[in-house]
């Protein structure tokens, strides 16, 4: 069995947590090869430019670097981990992403105009799965969370200290044009929604994962 998984999200949609509980639950579920991912991979040197773009030496805001350069910068990070960590592993197994390539189809079209994601989204994707050759999903599942329930959840994680947030994070507007950027990718491009809020707060996690698991056993 091949398959990648991706979870998908804005910050602090709970990516990490839904990826994990759900390479738990396919494993328990009998699923021989299962292995969880994360983008981007900081601990290896592939993410330096990454690091660099998200701590702001090329700029202050998301904006001052543009979507074609920022994307590469995370493209080479997805495709030194896959040629180095887990290639093998995606040959003989299930592979779950924490963000992956549809990443920069939100972060990277909400720096463009409108009349150009189509182009960029065409761009993107040749560039990453065919000439790169990494591979694509088989499925896409977004977790969409409101930008403010998100912002909140993130002044948990910093418990206070919003000074270590990156440049996507401390920009309260690229993220609301995230929100839209993503919106229209899901319907376009034919992902699995979640919405993981209700009344202004989180789903319970064991729910939302509820609603996740059919989207992966379906191809199972």
């Amino acid at each position: 069995m091949k398959k990648l998984i991706v979870i998908e999200g804005l910050d602090g949609s709970g990516k990490a947590t839904q990826a994990g509980l759900l390479a738990e639950n396919l494993r328990a579920g009998g699923a021989v090869s299962v292995r969880k991912i994360s983008f981007p991979n900081y601990d290896s040197p592939s993410s330096s430019l990454v690091k660099m773009y998200l701590g702001g030496e090329f700029g202050s805001r998301p904006d001052d670097v543009n979507a074609y350069a920022a994307s590469s910068f995370f493209a080479v990070d997805r495709y030194a981990g896959f040629k180095k960590d887990w290639q093998a592993d995606y040959a003989g197994g299930i592979i779950i992403a924490d963000r992956y390539t549809t990443s920069n189809a939100i972060h990277q079209c909400s720096k463009l105009p409108e009349s150009e994601w189509d182009a960029y989204l065409d761009w993107l994707f040749d560039y990453e799965y065919r000439l790169l050759g990494i591979p694509a999903p088989d499925t896409v599942v977004y977790l969409r969370v409101d930008p403010a329930v998100g912002q909140r959840l993130l002044a948990k994680r910093y418990e206070g200290h919003m000074e270590k947030e990156d440049i996507h994070e401390r920009d309260r507007e690229y993220l609301a044009r995230c929100q839209k950027a993503a919106a229209y990718c899901a319907e376009k491009l034919g992902w699995k929604t979640v919405e993981c809020a209700r009344d202004g707060e989180m789903r319970p996690i064991e729910e939302i994962q509820k609603e996740i698991l059919p989207f992966a056993a379906a191809l199972l």
